[in-house]
């Protein structure tokens, strides 16, 4: 019987003290869990600038999402794109003073031409006037060639000289068109119709400017409109013949930039 009693008193004492087990591992599993916060805490400072330079390469590498940008972030490349000047910049006012230099100097034009016209009494052959378009001369078919032809007289070659000595200085576009009466031509007629005719005598006037006058072709237009633009009624002989001429437009052109 007594030892029976001792054996129950001692597993007594077991069971009492289990708990100091599952105390022990709580106590373990806590302190684990602070030293991986406590690690966690702690950054390596060389480690993470090396980690964000990385980032910041490819973040440069890659597409950027803003225009003219460097990569992702969008950063401006100040080697590729340089911003302008300010004295580089156009202005408002410098623009508006360009425009009043360019008109005046179309107005100087236009007074230059009307006192040579007027100077070689020229009033019945050459017209000139100031139009939304720009500087219109007008010159008779009858001044500048034989009639149902395009080649030039040389009573105008003169008038065409002074006109090209006043054309070289000029940036202006210049558009020589030519134009006819509503009547057809004769038979045998060097050009078929007033089509042919009205363009024909537009270059011949061209290549006065260009090959004679050497002037740079690449200001100059030409276009042959025929009888489609007539200045006059095609009922009388005398207005029939205003509308044969060749126009001259010197084209206002204001150049802001």
């Amino acid at each position: 019987m007594r030892r029976s009693r001792n054996k129950r008193k001692s597993g007594a004492h077991d069971n009492s003290e289990r708990w100091l087990i599952t105390y022990a591992d709580l106590i373990t599993l806590l302190m684990i869990f602070f030293v991986i916060l406590y690690a966690m805490s702690q950054v390596d400072v060389k480690k993470y600038d090396t980690l964000a330079q990385s980032l910041q390469l490819q973040f440069r590498q890659a597409d950027s999402v803003i225009e003219l940008g460097t990569g992702v972030n969008g950063g401006i490349d100040a080697a590729k794109y340089r911003t302008p000047s300010p004295s580089a910049e156009p202005t408002p006012e410098r623009a508006e003073v360009k425009i009043q230099a360019h008109e005046q100097q179309l107005q100087d034009l236009l007074k230059v031409i009307r006192a040579y016209v007027k100077d070689n009494r020229l009033e019945t052959q050459v017209f000139v006037a100031d139009t939304p378009k720009g500087i219109a001369i007008r010159l008779s078919d009858r001044f500048l060639f034989d009639l149902g032809k395009a080649d030039l007289k040389s009573d105008a070659l003169p008038v065409l000289a002074k006109l090209s000595s006043l054309f070289g200085n000029l940036r202006n576009t210049i558009s020589i068109q030519g134009h006819t009466d509503n009547l057809p031509l004769q038979d045998g007629a060097v050009y078929k119709d007033n089509w042919g005719l009205s363009a024909g005598r537009a270059l011949s006037v061209l290549r006065y400017f260009v090959d004679v006058e050497k002037l740079d072709e690449g200001v100059f237009e030409i276009a042959g409109y025929a009888d489609t633009q007539p200045i006059a009624p095609n009922d009388t002989e005398a207005n029939r013949q205003k509308n044969r001429r060749v126009e001259i437009l010197v084209l206002r052109q204001p150049d802001a930039s």
